[in-house]
């Protein structure tokens, strides 16, 4: 056993991965950490609803006899679409995960699978909190922003994890870590002009983030609370995460990038639907991810781009 999870391991660190397993009864941990953050009213009943309340924290019917969590650290890189208006180009970043996340997630399952399928183990996709999760497993620690940081990767990371039939007899199980350097840092909290990084408690106010407001429906307009200047992406935030000295080495990481026109520009500011427009802006959309967000941008890239 200990030998197929060394090769499991080995191979992650050869493709540039990072991972730890724990054993299934954690899983009940995971719960009781989210209910118990909700039942002490540190969760924002909308952001609950929306962003929490998907988790599933029992076996899958799938593999029932699943005894393992498996949760791996992928490198993520920015990617950055780039909008020509009123005869200037304009940058504006999209944080890591956002693009091709899905696609991510099933190639790690896909290729834990093609590791352990040989050795007589299966795997199972999750729907867990993953950074509490990799946190409490010894992959990661928290920032002071609540973000997860891996070594070697900073944030620019995304989290995977599945469910395993493959036994675990370490048990790497810990109390969530904050990083050293949070302790003598405020660089996030300062930097955050929402006040989403509160200094009365850790756990962030993430109803106040910009993500939560962006990644929205795009015929939900922005709080009047929110000056126009905060927003820095097309689609959530990198305020906090780009002051953070642990990302100085990643910061220009930029994977994709695209230009748009001004005439395509203004179409995306119209609101004008993707059949509609030229299939090479559509193809442009496509490569950052971005037909996924498609009902937002006209709104998120109305604060940057005034008729």
């Amino acid at each position: 056993m200990k030998q197929v999870i060394e090769k499991l391991f080995l191979n992650l660190t050869q493709r540039g991965y990072k991972g730890r397993i724990v054993p299934i009864r954690h899983l009940q941990d995971l719960q009781e950490e989210i209910e118990g953050h909700r039942g002490r009213g540190l969760f924002d009943k909308e952001f609950y609803q929306e962003y929490l309340s998907w988790f599933e924290f029992k076996v899958p019917e799938s593999l029932p006899e699943a005894r393992s969590l498996i949760i791996i650290a992928v490198p993520s890189p920015q990617n950055q679409a780039i909008f020509k208006w009123n005869g200037e180009l304009r940058p504006l970043m999209i944080p890591p995960t956002y693009v091709g996340y899905n696609e991510t997630s099933k190639m790690v399952e896909d290729y834990l699978r093609a590791i352990l399928s040989p050795e007589g183990y299966n795997v199972s996709s999750t729907r867990l909190p993953l950074k509490i999760l990799a946190v409490r497993s010894g992959l990661g620690q928290y920032g002071k922003n609540n973000i997860c940081y891996v070594p070697g990767m900073g944030s620019f990371m995304q989290l995977v994890a599945v469910y395993s039939d493959l036994p675990c007899q370490e048990n790497n199980w810990q109390d969530a870590q904050v990083m050293k350097r949070c302790k003598s840092c405020d660089a996030c909290r300062l930097k955050c002009p929402t006040g989403a990084i509160p200094s009365d408690r850790f756990l962030l106010r993430a109803e106040k983030c910009i993500p939560f407001h962006n990644e929205k429906q795009g015929n939900i307009p922005f709080p009047a609370w929110m000056d126009p200047s905060w927003h820095n992406c097309v689609i959530g935030c990198l305020h906090c995460q780009k002051v953070c000295p642990e990302n100085g080495d990643f910061l220009g990481w930029i994977k994709g990038k695209e230009e748009f026109s001004e005439e395509e520009t203004s179409l995306l500011l119209e609101g004008v639907e993707t059949d509609k427009l030229p299939a090479t802006t559509v193809e442009k959309l496509k490569k950052l991810d971005l037909i996924r967000y498609f009902d937002k941008l006209r709104r998120n890239l109305g604060v940057f781009f005034k008729k």
